[in-house]
């Protein structure tokens, strides 16, 4: 059976690092499920997901979202819908979410020259219903990781900010506050966590990591998007690095 076109929905960003971060991703799910893969961005950059969609009718829509906001729960299957797009779940609260931030958080903090003693957990922002629930799973999950306290903020529409976080830990007493970015890719949000006072390390964004690609090829494969798959996404668990 020939497989679906796997389409990767992402916000976008006028950030150029952004599209260079996604096309890795795209390239380390692109081989292990054998499908065409293609990104369509929901704002800021072209091609559009609407555009990207209307070549590819049929297609397995992947949302590359931490959240379940506006944009997972009604902007990108009122997009797909037309064109006979099936679309999975995003990416929020799972738990390989959660070792991909810790990946990066331990891999800034070695950078920095040691642990940190307090974790913020910065993501995006949702004003809509739930739509923080990815980034309070994270806190939840790292917490289970991390022998220290861990807290969350938001770079938009919710409170506290990632810069009251940090003030308020370092008012508590801890020195060494790092950041764990719950963030995809880089763009506006993560400039400015850069820019925070006070953080001892920034963990990078997520969405080239091993853990992510293999959600988002499992994320295909549940759509029932090809004969080859399954065998696919578990050569893909073998052959990518942790």
């Amino acid at each position: 059976m020939t497989p679906r076109d796997l389409v990767l929905a992402v916000h976008g960003s006028t950030v150029p690092e952004a599209a260079a971060t996604i096309a890795r991703l795209a390239d380390s799910v692109r081989g292990p499920t054998g499908a065409p893969v293609a990104v369509g961005h929901l704002d800021h950059q072209a091609p559009s997901l609407p555009h990207v969609l209307a070549d590819r009718p049929g297609a397995v829509v992947v949302p590359l979202l931490l959240g379940d906001g506006y944009h997972r729960t009604v902007d990108i299957p009122a997009v797909a819908r037309p064109f006979d797009c099936a679309v999975t779940r995003g990416l929020s609260g799972e738990h390989a979410v959660a070792l991909a931030l810790y990946d990066r958080l331990r891999a800034a903090e070695r950078a920095a020259g040691g642990p940190a003693d307090a974790v913020v957990v910065a993501g995006a922002g949702s004003s809509r219903p739930g739509g923080n629930d990815g980034t309070l799973a994270a806190v939840r999950q790292l917490g289970l990781l991390l022998p220290v306290p861990v807290t969350a903020a938001y770079c938009s529409a919710s409170t506290p900010t990632p810069a009251e976080a940090v003030a308020r830990l370092h008012a508590r007493g801890f020195r060494r506050v790092a950041v764990a970015t719950h963030l995809l890719a880089p763009g506006r949000f993560t400039r400015a966590l850069a820019s925070v006072p006070g953080t001892w390390a920034i963990g990078a964004p997520i969405a080239d990591h091993a853990r992510v690609a293999r959600l988002v090829a499992a994320r295909y494969a549940s759509a029932g998007a090809g004969v080859e798959v399954p065998m696919r996404v578990a050569c893909l668990r073998e052959s990518l690095p942790l």
